[in-house]
């Protein structure tokens, strides 16, 4: 297993942002950071979760890359530095969609001879930016590792003991696509559910009448409309699968109110119902 002395973060958004906090509280590696916004730079630095910026540079002393941004940003920022990743690094992409970044960035790999390893951290808010970053936002989540044959047993040990130090509290290992598939239900469709969810008029009324089911519902449609887009697009066919899903189930629900049929509502209800009691109890 290999020490990591120095770690190199793109992106200090909400995940970068908080990845960089987390291994400055819990490790005593050295941390480079980039990200467009200079205000993001100066925060971070100001916070002491940067040492100093990630260049051209400094990328040679990086152990582990980490890139938090959208898709296609992500895929331009390591086609534009592929010739300045060391082959002793290994880099890991925090983004919430696998296939499209493993189709453009494993190549990459492979023709400048680094390791790359897709990942994702089932962890966030529905607020972004360094300001909302937290260095315990980890805190007993999972971490998605999606290797594929070129990743070493040592390399992966060491991604395993480097995640689990900042907090993690397991660690998953899947392929491309089953990732692609099972988040495009357990997130992507949730997020979805949630923007069109608060879209009713009847949310403008809503003052003094909500709870708790109502802000679990709404709280995610607080979302980064351009960086969705980009996950949902690029996920396009397993989202199109979980919202037809979807629109069948409630179309159920529709049919038997309109046909004033209580005892097919209820057997739906007590479907939906039988199936969260007897669902796996996750830790993340």
């Amino acid at each position: 297993m290999k020490a990591i002395h120095s770690v190199g973060i793109v992106g200090l958004g909400l995940i970068g942002g908080s990845m960089a906090r987390s291994i400055k509280k819990h490790t005593i590696a050295t941390v480079y950071g980039y990200d467009l916004d200079p205000e993001a730079m100066a925060l971070a630095t100001d916070a002491g979760a940067i040492d100093a910026p990630l260049t051209r540079e400094t990328l040679q002393e990086c152990d582990i890359l980490l890139i938090a941004i959208a898709p296609r940003s992500l895929v331009k920022w390591v086609e534009d530095h592929a010739d300045a990743i060391p082959t002793t690094t290994i880099l890991v992409d925090l983004c919430g969609v696998k296939r499209y970044i493993y189709k453009h960035i494993a190549p990459l790999a492979r023709e400048n001879g680094f390791l790359y390893v897709g990942g994702h951290p089932m962890a966030g808010k529905e607020v972004s930016g360094f300001a909302n970053s937290d260095r315990e936002l980890y805190r007993d989540a999972s971490m998605i590792l999606c290797p594929d044959e070129s990743a070493d047993e040592e390399s992966i040990d060491t991604l395993k003991a480097f995640f689990l130090s900042l907090g993690f509290g397991e660690i998953v290992f899947s392929t491309p696509e089953e990732h692609d598939r099972i988040i495009a239900y357990t997130s992507q469709l949730a997020h979805a559910a949630s923007s069109a969810y608060i879209k009713s008029p009847t949310s403008r009324q809503r003052m003094g009448f909500t709870a708790g089911s109502y802000k679990d519902m709404t709280r995610v449609a607080r979302l980064d409309p351009e960086m969705w887009t980009q996950l949902f697009m690029v996920n396009r066919d397993h989202m199109i699968d979980e919202l037809q899903e979807l629109v069948d189930n409630l179309t159920g629900y529709l049919d038997a109110l309109k046909a004033d049929d209580p005892a097919q509502l209820k057997k739906l209800l007590e479907e939906g119902r039988d199936l969260k009691v007897t669902e796996p109890i996750e830790n993340c």
